[in-house]
């Protein structure tokens, strides 16, 4: 293990990472090299307008050498890997897809980076609504039971407690930071502004499930990047 991690380390060595520019919403380039770390792929990607760029997927079968596009690509500066003991200055999160492929259904449904809900984040305001019909859901029973809105209305009363929403999944992003982002709605809340709540979990539903969620209300999370949630509900379990 101490070999293998003195090998990462040199591989690492000396490559810096240029200011990354993602053009029509995806990073592309040539893969120079692969290493795989705990639950994800690292790519160092050699793109023609940003240089070597490291980006991080779900693991892939793809080679040195290989055309790729990184899909709905998020920009994280800074992030540690525990697994691979390395702190990238910039990396990209995303979906990695071989050029000329077509990207899978599920992982279009499943954008890359988790739409942060505020206008102070490049992601908040302008990001394209799901295009997921929510039909008519019925309000989590208990004590515990709210509403989309009432969550997010109710933040910071609410913070550092447990609460059930029911509601339709709408967006999925699986494995970013150890963790994976679901979106949902029940019709209640305003488009734009409170008729979205975003649930971090281990599980992996899918667009258009109805689920009954159960986490703990966090309020003001920044993840950093200018990804930051006036509210959340974290380390959720579904039914």
């Amino acid at each position: 293990m101490k070999l293998l991690h003195a090998v990462m380390l040199t591989l690492f060595a000396g490559v810096a990472t240029a200011a990354v520019n993602l053009e029509n919403g995806r990073l592309e380039g040539q893969v120079q090299e692969v290493v795989d770390g705990g639950s994800y792929t690292y790519l160092r990607i050699r793109t023609k307008n940003s240089g070597d760029v490291w980006a991080a997927t779900m693991p892939t079968k793809l080679q040195k050498g290989a055309s790729v596009v990184i899909a709905d690509p998020m920009l994280m500066t800074d992030f540690h890997s525990k697994a691979l003991n390395r702190t990238f200055k910039e990396i990209v999160f995303g979906t990695a897809r071989a050029a000329g492929a077509t990207t899978p259904p599920a992982a279009k449904a499943a954008a890359a980076a988790p739409a942060a809900q505020t206008h102070a984040s490049p992601h908040g305001s302008g990001a394209k609504e799901p295009a997921v019909a929510i039909g008519k859901i019925d309000k989590a029973t208990g004590a515990e039971g709210r509403t989309v809105l009432e969550v997010n209305q109710q933040g910071k009363q609410l913070a550092g407690k447990n609460v059930q929403v029911r509601g339709k999944v709408v967006k999925v992003s699986t494995n970013i930071m150890g963790r994976n982002w679901v979106h949902l709605r029940d019709g209640t809340g305003t488009a734009g502004s409170s008729n979205d709540l975003l649930v971090t979990t281990t599980q992996a539903p899918k667009v258009g499930d109805v689920v009954l969620a159960r986490g703990v209300v966090r309020v003001n999370a920044d993840f950093g990047s200018g990804y930051s949630y006036p509210v959340l509900l974290e380390k959720a379990t579904l039914k």
